[in-house]
């Protein structure tokens, strides 16, 4: 993966959510760092799988945003 923006601003789109939850809804975050935090860290299982993130026209599926999580260069400390 190219060197990756974590400062822009993304929106977050969750998978489906199971009948019983109430889930997440889509989600503006000011930086792209937040949101995948948020994703990772925030978001039920269930839930992050088939999620999408848009960053600038580009779309990041939930295995990609774990790759940005996980990455040496993603500037938020972790859980």
């Amino acid at each position: 993966m190219t060197k990756f923006d974590y400062t822009i601003e993304a929106g977050l789109f969750p998978g489906k959510k199971s009948l019983r939850s109430q889930g997440v809804r889509y989600k503006r975050f000011e930086t792209a760092a937040e949101a995948v935090r948020f994703a990772i860290e925030e978001m039920p299982s269930s839930q992050l799988r088939g999620s999408v993130m848009e960053v600038d026209e580009a779309r990041f599926d939930d295995k990609q945003i774990r790759v940005l999580y996980d990455s040496c260069d993603f500037p938020l400390s972790r859980r």
